[in-house]
């Protein structure tokens, strides 16, 4: 995702990814060239988010038959994730010192990358809004939660996140480093008079998306859940009350961290914390900000799909009918008992 460095090499940064413009120093970490842990994990958030989503796109598409605006947003948040996931096989091997022939790898790198990343967390807020139009004004919203209107919502989101990701692809470039020994690297080369521009631009991007627009609307959307909840006398509502902090807890910890970093990066292109101990600590952080971000496809299908009560007992469904599996049916078929008028696929 980025580094800050001119000569630090990241995954498909220029000179810097996020902006460092007048670095002191070179830290030489990056994200395919960083620790020997980030490609298992790359593979680990891989196989988990391609098995996940794959089975959460399968259960829908077969089964569901996407009768709901939740149906629709569940399906979008899936194919998200697994373009993310799909994305990660790449960096990874990157990150163990391949190198890649020609350009068209790393701008297919970057763009399916930025994708991802962006519908990701744009449907993640868009399956709040649901739920809190669900919850909170389950009567008035029932012309607004309509097939019709999620196909369009999630139109507009895959619109917005394609164009987003655009200058990520155009820009991206395999570059062969001065030292021959250091071999090359997958970086985003800007026009030089226009370098400041870009970088300032990916950067209020990603934060405006991240910290600006998505963070309040989910944390409101799920505070006046949880004021509807309180109210009633509901045996689940405490286990409801749970995943909602489950929920919120995990988007948190999953985007806040990278997006403070990404805007400490943002501060020293204007030379606020401009160090060389600074920018080496702030690229250590972005290493392990930017893998748990990539973690979230995986963790997506665990708390918007398989605890929902109407996901589980239709997977439950499907699972019955393979001899293998029936113990694990019986399980999703009994706690989906005593729920036969949840509407809802997601935690609430």
């Amino acid at each position: 995702m980025n580094t800050t460095e001119a000569t630090s090499t990241d995954g498909y940064s220029g000179d810097d990814y996020y902006g460092n413009m007048n670095s002191p120093c070179s830290t030489g970490t990056s994200l395919t060239q960083g620790s020997n842990y980030q490609p298992i994990l790359f593979y680990l958030v891989f196989t988990l988010g391609l098995t996940g989503n794959c089975l959460v796109l399968w259960v829908l598409l077969k089964y569901m038959k996407l009768k709901t605006m939740t149906d629709i947003c569940l399906l979008n948040l899936a194919l998200s994730d697994l373009l993310l996931a799909l994305s990660l096989p790449l960096w990874a091997y990157h990150a163990q010192g391949h190198e890649f022939v020609g350009d068209s790898p790393c701008k297919i790198m970057a763009g399916v990358y930025q994708v991802g990343f962006y519908s990701s967390i744009l449907f993640v807020t868009l399956m709040s809004v649901d739920r809190y139009l669900a919850i909170v004004h389950a009567v008035a919203a029932m012309r607004a939660r309509t097939l019709r209107y999620g196909a369009l919502a999630s139109i507009i989101v895959w619109v917005a996140s394609i164009g987003a990701a655009l200058p990520e692809a155009i820009f991206a470039a395999e570059v062969w480093e001065d030292d021959e020994d250091s071999g090359s690297s997958c970086q985003r080369i800007y026009p030089e008079d226009t370098e400041k521009t870009w970088k300032l631009l990916r950067n209020f991007g990603e934060n405006g998306v991240g910290l600006v627009l998505c963070l309040p609307i989910v944390v409101f959307c799920y505070i006046s859940i949880l004021t509807v909840l309180q109210r009633l006398r509901n045996s689940k509502k405490d286990r409801a009350m749970k995943l909602i902090f489950a929920i919120v807890g995990v988007f948190v910890v999953s985007w806040v961290p990278y997006n403070v970093v990404v805007f400490l990066q943002t501060l020293q292109m204007f030379d606020i914390g401009n160090s060389c101990e600074a920018s080496t600590q702030l690229d250590k952080a972005m290493e392990v900000t930017e893998t748990i971000a990539l973690a979230h496809c995986c963790v997506n299908p665990v708390i918007y799909a398989f605890v929902g009560e109407k996901f589980r007992k239709c997977l439950g469904t499907v699972l019955s009918r393979y001899p293998l599996c029936k113990k694990l049916s019986k399980h999703a078929m009994v706690s989906s008992r005593g729920s036969e008028n949840e509407t809802s696929n997601t935690a609430v």
